[in-house]
């Protein structure tokens, strides 16, 4: 970022205020013979010498702009229109920090404000928050409302084996030293009638995936009936989402769910290495007041105009620390306003047919991939987006093969997170595969296998 320097005056002003002549008096506990170490530096380069060697560097990465990817696993490469990046890199919004003062802070507030409003209608749930870290974080968060919902008498949460492994490990990490009991087999089954038969009267909540970490379905039917056996005991039922895949499935809130969440990334923002992304929240307004993070609230002024604040800000920093629901510290605000303005401009038309060509063409794949000798599509259940495939040889070959022969950025190897399932990749098939380059990677497959 440019910035303005001091002048000479303005330095020896600073320097008087603190009592020193020089600069260098600044550092008179520092030894003598460590205040200027040789540094083993190369020459100095000029802006376009150093531009060149950055490229050079970048050239590096194996990135979904030059190579196809069928790498997801909850991080994944959807279509962002121009429009995201020329709205959030507006300085209005692209600052350091979050501003809260709604006095000079309207624009931010209200960009949060819309965000709620779509969060909680595609989610079909009725408040929805700021935003959170991530997916990982909401999870945790989603159990410690849960908790604090029951009063803290009900100290055990149930964890779907189907739920994404790095969320269960969030959660383990978020949650030690909460005396909340995190429970659930550690091999997936997508049997949701035994995770209800797991139900008791210490049990505050219980979390599911859809989609789930392997890409599967489940069943709405199924999931009603596990919201009724966990309201029958007591419990919250939390669902984690893929928000893209609501443009074409039951939202959570249509089949009784308490909490809904999920990793935003996909709503606009780029993958970025990972990160950052947003965990978006959404919540029964019964239960508001338990919720983590902040949120935004429409009001009319002492002249009647709308405006906006802070309805909602429940941490320690703003209310005695034993009352606050979360010590999280901030929301997502610049990956939050870019899944607003993602789904301001798809629309519930647009979002509805991003979904369906995930879909169909994850679905094409799978059936062109099936065919293939030594390969096997393992998952059994309508699946968006990924799918599970075994594979004639190990994963790990197969991805540095289909790198360096075909330039194609092959799947996760299921065996670091799911042992049972050895030689087996998770796939992604997103907008951004085109039918052609999904025929060009199953050829790649017939021959790397070989």
């Amino acid at each position: 970022m440019p910035y303005t320097p001091n002048t000479a005056a303005q330095r020896q002003e600073m320097l008087r205020a603190i009592g020193v002549e020089k600069v260098a008096d600044l550092f008179a506990d520092v030894p003598a013979a460590h205040r200027f170490p040789t540094l083993k530096l190369p020459e100095p380069l000029s802006e376009l010498e150093l531009l060149e060697e950055l490229r050079g560097l970048a050239s590096w990465n194996a990135d979904a702009q030059e190579y196809t990817s069928f790498l997801g696993a909850g991080v994944y490469n959807h279509f962002i229109p121009s429009v995201v990046p020329a709205i959030v890199g507006r300085s209005e919004f692209y600052t350091a920090y979050t501003p809260y003062q709604p006095e000079i802070s309207q624009g931010t507030l209200q960009a949060i404000f819309e965000y709620q409003t779509m969060i909680a209608a595609l989610t079909g749930m009725e408040v929805a928050n700021a935003s959170h870290y991530d997916g990982g974080t909401a999870v945790a968060e989603a159990i410690i409302m849960a908790y604090n919902i029951g009063r803290g008498k009900r100290a055990r949460a149930l964890l779907s084996p189907d739920v994404h492994p790095e969320y269960r490990e969030v959660a383990r990490t978020y949650l030690q030293g909460t005396g909340i009991e995190l429970a659930g087999d550690e091999r997936p089954t997508n049997d949701l009638a035994a995770l209800a038969g797991r139900l008791d009267g210490g049990t505050c909540c219980v979390v599911v995936q859809t989609p789930t970490f392997l890409g599967e379905v489940l069943d709405p039917q199924q999931l009603q009936q596990l919201a009724a056996a966990a309201h029958a005991a007591g419990a919250v039922l939390v669902v984690a989402v893929d928000p893209l895949s609501l443009g074409l499935f039951v939202p959570p809130g249509e089949i009784g769910a308490d909490i809904a969440l999920g990793e935003g990334q996909a709503l606009g923002n780029a993958m970025n290495f990972g990160g950052p992304t947003l965990g978006f929240f959404a919540c029964r307004k019964a239960e508001v007041r338990r919720m983590a993070g902040r949120l935004a609230g429409q009001t009319v002024d002492a002249d009647g105009q709308r405006g906006f604040v802070l309805t909602l800000s429940t941490r320690e920093q703003h209310i005695r620390r034993e009352k606050a629901s979360s010590n999280i510290c901030s929301n997502q605000a610049l990956n939050a306003l870019a899944a607003a303005v993602y789904l301001a401009a798809l629309g519930r038309c647009g979002l509805r047919q991003v979904a369906e060509i995930c879909y169909h063409r994850a679905n094409y794949a799978a059936k062109r991939i099936a065919k293939l000798r030594g390969f096997e599509v393992r998952s059994t259940r309508p699946f968006f987006k990924e799918f599970v495939v075994r594979c004639p040889i190990p994963v790990e070959e197969l991805n540095e093969r289909l790198l360096e022969q075909h330039a194609f950025i092959g799947g996760l190897d299921l065996s670091q997170t799911h042992p049972h399932l050895k030689n087996s990749t998770l796939l992604c098939v997103t907008e951004m595969t085109s039918p052609s380059e999904i025929d060009r990677f199953v050829q790649a497959l017939a021959e790397v296998a070989r």
